[in-house]
């Protein structure tokens, strides 16, 4: 990007042999500067027009061009050339090659005074063959012709001596005796470091380290561009330096840095801003382990740093309070005898320090405090590299880190700032010996809890917990129990942060978490209404006469209050969490584990202006357990569902509801590998409890019964003693016959389930008693449906749930002979009584399948011993390996067939 005097941003014209500059037409505004449109039938009819033009009309158009561009003064008709120009190479398919003459006059154009001119024939020469005597031709180098130059380099040697060109003039060894202007070589660098690093020598790196040096350290002090201490009508002559000055207009007593400030700036300067802005890329490329210390030059060094930092705390201070320059002054003999690449850091170090100590100023200007958060941010990246390449400078860094800590951490509008800050004491916490509990109260706290809608927050924190997810679960505790806070982004705005969390959810999936983090996800679209109602009770007053909405009167009643602090609360497991409401008064709410449910449940909930503290109920069957009032846990869920029912149509809570189902998903793959048989067991009794607890949000409840059903099947397979350990929930849900017509999809997976599981060969605790309270309870089920009409308002039974507990019926009598005539006698009297068209079903072509199964079931199970080897069949039939058995001869074969395929 260069941005040009009129303030128009002019990207580089993107070329048209690349699959983006296809897609793209470069069009030309009014004041002649470039600017990427997408296609229309207008520009599409012109591309055409260029692209048939004929080789007799276009060298007649370039021979008129040429002598267009021979005038001293170029107007609007060579600028309209030179966009037809453009327009006609952009739209060939292959580079053309120009006339030489005119080759060289856009060459000549590169150098123009105007950078309109400037712009259109780096256009055009970017869409030409590069041209022959380029070093030549090009002597007077720009940013528009290095970047051409880059543009056109198409071999790493090309990259090289170009590389080597720039370079030897920042050096001064170049054949120019003017000195031209330099500033566009670190972009151009820049650009090549990113894309072949390899083009650098090691000659190149060791003189651009001590260019950097010189940049960043030794820049001047006094301001350019003609400013002047004198007056309006004081002379030239008389005109004294001015020296530059700090954000608060106080005159700079130190180095200069992006933070001083001025009318005018040298050239120096402004390679000094331009190195800053490049210095952490180049210290990520070409600084990092395999160029470091040895072990023992590491140990004098950080000795070395220990005695320099004890130095530092007993020397005078510089008369500007908190200033860098006598620590400056006590290294910079000392650091001249360092080789370059540990001069560059030193030096970093020092401008970083620097730069930190100038944030502390206070602008004039807002738009200077956004630029000392920008600054901060990349003073603290810097630091951090520097620090990971040289450990001895972490005794030297941490205290200017420590107290830019300090001094932020009750402020939030920089918590773009605090991120880095967290990122450092992440990576050298541990080194330095400091306490970082502050630090991470405050990220997975505060940020969290009062910076939820802030969507740039919310990727630069995600991005920082994927970026260090293998560090974080090991060393810092608080990752994992912060989930309720965490997952308020998600709530907030699921759709963009979604992916972040495909990442993240399985790290936070631990025993200890794993049922209060599935009662979460299940509630996602509760907490974003509640996170919708707070944010609407900090800005509504509450005599406010406009639109009433009766889930913000719940919230702001005091009795009501526990159940929305429970979903805003700040973390998992025991302990406490203090919320503020809109009133600015403080809540308690308390969590406790409970046995049963393995996740924590709201023991009592203080307050404001109710009757206290209320004693939990009896029982806790879910770690939702709202018990500040009185009443069981799952009535005072239905309770809050209730009252947020006009919140399930909003916008935001029906965009939340979407991703839940696909979380979900992500959490049963990662619990399967952390949880115990026990654990999975509970896991089964949430889903069936929490499958009638769930928002009513359109589509929600049916997804959510589909990923349940998904994977009870999964955890079934991988644990069939499962269907034993909760035997009685399942009957219990197996034989309420109003899960037909409710939950059609979960219903008709349990029964599967309990006709497949429920067997000694599965587990040797399953019974003749139990095998035949499962047939009752499944029989009755079955009778009920088939005998009589659907309820008010339901449709019929699915023919799916008709089969399946027909074959869930007959896989038990297989396994309890006694059960067979029940069986057979419900079979026939099936079949009897479709002949008359049943209510139950009144799609024909359903009917005759239940029949025909019914047929097919009641002849197998005349004959039991047939039944049971084809209705529960043993492991060596369901999971054949006949192609790794030597005991028969389907290897022989198999090796005898790949013989004769692969014979010549």
């Amino acid at each position: 990007m260069c941005s040009l005097r009129h303030g128009t941003v002019v990207s580089h014209v993107i070329s048209s042999r690349t699959p983006l500059g296809r897609a793209l037409f470069t069009f030309v505004t009014d004041d002649g500067f470039i600017s990427p449109k997408m296609y229309s039938v207008g520009s599409d009819r012109l591309i055409q027009q260029a692209r048939e033009i004929q080789e007799p009309e276009l060298q007649r158009f370039y021979s008129r061009l040429v002598k267009l561009l021979q005038a001293k003064e170029l107007g609007h008709e060579a600028v309209d050339s030179l966009q037809r120009l453009h327009l006609i190479l952009s739209a060939c398919k292959r580079a053309r090659a120009l006339p030489p003459d005119l080759q060289k006059r856009l060459v000549n154009l590169l150098s123009s005074p105007s950078e309109q001119i400037q712009v259109l024939s780096s256009a055009v020469l970017r869409e030409t063959l590069p041209p022959s005597g380029r070093d030549e031709s090009y002597s007077s180098t720009n940013s528009h012709s290095a970047a051409l130059l880059l543009s056109q380099a198409a071999t790493p040697a090309d990259l090289s001596s170009l590389c080597a060109q720039l370079l030897g003039r920042l050096d001064g060894r170049s054949a120019d005796s003017q000195a031209p202007t330099v500033t566009h070589t670190l972009p151009v660098l820049n650009t090549v470091l990113t894309h072949s690093p390899e083009s650098l020598t090691e000659d190149h790196v060791t003189l651009l380290c001590k260019k950097l040096v010189d940049w960043l350290r030794y820049a001047s002090i006094t301001q350019g561009g003609g400013a002047s201490a004198g007056g309006f009508f004081t002379a030239p002559r008389s005109r004294q330096p001015v020296p530059i000055a700090e954000l608060d207009g106080s005159v700079s007593g130190d180095f200069f840095t992006v933070l001083c400030v001025g009318q005018g700036f040298t050239e120096d300067q402004w390679m000094n801003v331009y190195s800053f802005s490049m210095l952490r890329h180049w210290l990520l490329t070409f600084h990092g382990a395999a160029g470091g210390p040895m072990a023992a030059d590491l140990a004098n060094r950080l000795q070395l740093s220990l005695s320099l930092s004890h130095s530092f705390s007993n020397d005078d201070r510089s008369e500007v309070d908190g200033s860098v320059v006598s620590v400056v002054s006590a290294t910079s003999s000392s650091s001249r005898l360092l080789p370059p690449k540990e001069r560059l850091r030193e030096k970093t170090l020092q401008y970083c320090q620097r730069l930190i100590e100038q944030s502390d100023r206070k602008a004039q200007k807002r738009i200077d405090v956004e630029l000392q958060k920008v600054c901060l941010v990349e003073a603290v990246c810097i630091l951090d590299r520097v620090c990971e390449e040289d450990p001895s400078l972490v005794y030297r860094a941490f205290p200017c880190i420590k107290a830019l800590f300090s001094r932020l951490n009750a402020d939030l509008s920089f918590a773009r700032v605090l991120l880095p800050i967290a990122q450092f004491y992440l990576n050298h916490g541990e080194m330095a010996a400091v306490d970082c509990e502050s630090v991470w109260t405050l990220v997975f706290g505060r940020f969290p809890a009062e910076l939820f809608n802030d969507p740039f927050l919310a990727h630069e924190l995600l991005r920082f917990l994927r970026v260090n997810l293998r560090s974080l679960g090991p060393r810092v505790p608080q990752y994992t129990r912060s989930f309720p806070n965490l997952l308020k982004f998600l709530a907030w705005d699921g759709p963009a942060v979604v992916d972040d969390f495909v990442d993240l959810l399985p790290s936070l999936v631990t025993p200890g978490t794993a049922v209060e983090l599935l009662h979460t996800l299940l509630d996602l679209p509760c907490l974003c209404a509640t996170l919708t109602l707070q944010l609407r009770s900090a800005s509504l007053a509450i005599s406010d006469q406009g639109r009433a909405f009766r889930s913000l009167d719940a919230f702001r009643n005091p009795t009501l209050r526990g159940l929305f602090l429970f979903l805003l609360r700040g973390e998992s497991g025991s302990g406490s969490s203090r919320l503020h409401c809109h009133h600015g008064d403080e809540r308690e709410v308390r969590f406790v584990h409970s046995p049963e449910s393995r996740g924590p449940s709201l023991r009592s909930a203080q307050i404001p202006g109710g009757s206290g503290r209320v004693s939990a109920g009896p029982k806790v069957v879910s770690s939702f357990a709202p018990s500040c009032l009185p009443g069981d846990t799952i009535d005072r869920l239905g309770t809050l569902h209730g009252l947020l029912s006009e919140a399930a149509e909003w916008p935001r809570v029906v965009q939340c509801s979407q991703v839940v189902p696909v979380l979900l998903h992500i959490y049963f793959d990662a619990v399967v590998t952390v949880a115990d048989r026990k654990l999975l067991a509970h896991l089964i009794q949430v889903q069936l409890e929490r499958s009638s607890l769930l928002l009513s949000v359109p589509g929600y409840i049916q997804q959510v019964h589909r990923v349940f059903s998904c994977h009870l099947l999964r955890l079934c397979k991988l644990h069939p003693a499962l269907v034993v350990d909760q035997s009685h929930e399942l009957l219990e849900f197996g034989g309420t016959s109003a899960n037909v017509y409710k939950k059609e999809e979960l219903y008709t997976h349990v029964v599967w389930v309990l006709g497949e599981y429920l067997s000694a060969s599965c587990d040797s605790r399953c019974s003749v008693s139990l095998i035949t309270a499962c047939f009752e309870a499944l029989e009755a089920v079955l009778f009920e449906i088939t005998s009589s009409s659907p309820p008010p308002g339901s449709d019929c039974p699915a023919p799916r749930v008709i089969t399946t507990l027909m074959s869930a019926l007959a896989k038990l009598a297989s396994r309890s002979h006694d059960l067979i005539p029940r069986v057979s006698l419900f079979l026939s009297k099936l079949r009897s009584g479709s002949r008359a068209s049943p209510v139950w079903c009144p799609e024909e072509e359903d009917l005759d399948a239940i029949v025909t199964l019914g047929e097919e079931l009641w002849s197998l199970l005349k004959t039991p011993g047939v039944a049971q080897s084809v209705l529960t069949p043993p492991p060596h039939v369901t999971t054949p390996q006949w192609h790794r058995d030597t005991n028969v001869a389907m290897p022989v074969q198999l090796r005898a067939l790949t013989g004769l395929t692969h014979s010549p």
